[in-house]
């Protein structure tokens, strides 16, 4: 019988998905996988049946629908001031994590080395491998998960090819300011390197600041691909819709591999979303929507051993533990789920190194009830 070379010998079944089967085997709230427990804008659901209505049913055009293209490109202009064209510079993707793929298999090949900061997504990582690139790790500084701009620049090297960044960043919750965004800038221009903007979270950022896109900085937008998610903005994960913006050079090797990868996302979700992203209430409402849930999930587990560390946006919150447990995170997150009731996500499944951090993410996307009842089962844990 033929033996099966795996392309990925060390990846198996996710955390997330086993943490939520755990969650759903023991009836655990689960504030581990990062999706909202309700639902998406009625508005939207009528557009989609609108659409359906109408036979909006066949194959969309391989970079999105025109309407929604220029849609994008007019959000884009009012929220960076960057103008695109909608033709050129925007692709509809079944998904973020398909653009985060797809930018990866256009950009990086064999040999070539792809920075990622960790803790990370862990798609990253896999893609960059299926690529036949090298994944080169710079950590984060705990306690506060830091950039170190000079620790990145010293891993740079004649073989380095793309730098992936997340803001806000999945699973710490923090944001580049201005200063980051800058210190990238001259790194890839000086450097001439190529960046992967992962900012799916752009809508959630907290406390009055200002998400600082790639398309802010002229020199930056010019060697990166920005990615998107719709199911962030609008609560509805299961739609896997996003979009990808670059300048027209890179654009044009993205879609190569979009046009064999899935050619292009479902028809109908793309107009009722040209519909409804022309309305700037649509999404401006989200600052202070999850703000809101995550200070009233800090709120309720206040005096409890758990403390949290400082969320800047995205709808996760890492918590420290150590003051309940000494268990690894993996360990500590399954004794939650399983005596408890709450199922969480260890954050050092977000490193390569899998290292033991004492620390763990929660998810505050979820209805008020939903938060206050699993805040109360954590209060009930003791050291």
């Amino acid at each position: 019988m033929r033996r099966i070379v795996s392309k990925l010998p060390e990846v198996g079944t996710t955390i997330f998905t086993t943490m939520s089967s755990l969650a759903k085997k023991c009836s655990a709230i689960n504030l581990g996988q990062g999706f909202p427990d309700f639902d998406c804008p009625q508005e939207i659901k009528d557009r989609i049946n609108f659409h359906l209505q109408q036979g909006r049913n066949q194959y969309a055009p391989m970079s999105g629908v025109p309407e929604l293209k220029w849609a994008i490109a007019d959000k884009i202009k009012r929220s960076y001031g960057l103008e695109l064209d909608a033709d050129r510079e925007v692709t509809v993707t079944a998904g973020a994590t398909q653009g985060l793929f797809t930018a990866i298999m256009a950009l990086v090949g064999r040999g070539d080395e792809v920075i990622v900061i960790e803790p990370a997504y862990d798609s990253y990582v896999p893609s960059i491998v299926l690529a036949g690139g090298k994944p080169v790790t710079c950590e984060l500084d705990p306690p506060d998960f830091t950039m170190n701009w000079e620790r990145m620049a010293s891993l740079v090297t004649s073989r380095t090819k793309l730098i992936v960044i997340n803001t806000p960043h999945n699973p710490i919750g923090k944001i580049f300011s201005e200063k980051d965004m800058l210190a990238l800038q001259d790194l890839v221009t000086t450097h001439d390197l190529f960046v992967l903007s992962d900012e799916v979270y752009e809508h959630l950022v907290f406390d009055d600041a200002n998400h600082q896109s790639v398309c802010r900085f002229k020199a930056l937008f010019e060697r990166s691909f920005a990615v998107y998610s719709f199911g962030k903005t609008f609560h509805a994960t299961g739609w896997k819709m996003g979009y990808v913006v670059a300048p027209e050079d890179l654009m044009k090797e993205f879609r190569k591999v979009h046009q064999f990868n899935v050619f292009s996302a479902n028809s109908f979700v793309q107009y009722a979303l040209a519909d409804i992203l022309t309305n700037p209430a649509s999404y401006d409402y989200l600052p202070s929507f999850f703000q809101k849930k995550r200070d009233l999930l800090s709120h309720h587990l206040a005096g409890s051993g758990f403390r949290p560390i400082s969320c800047e946006g995205t709808y996760f919150q890492l918590f420290d533990y150590t003051k309940l447990s000494d268990m690894d995170d993996l360990a500590f997150c399954k004794y939650l789920t399983t005596q408890h009731g709450v199922a969480a996500i260890p954050i050092s499944v977000f490193y390569t190194s899998q290292r033991q951090a004492g620390v763990m993410r929660l998810c505050f996307a979820k209805k008020e009830d939903t938060l206050i009842s699993a805040a109360a089962r954590l209060q009930r844990v003791r050291q």
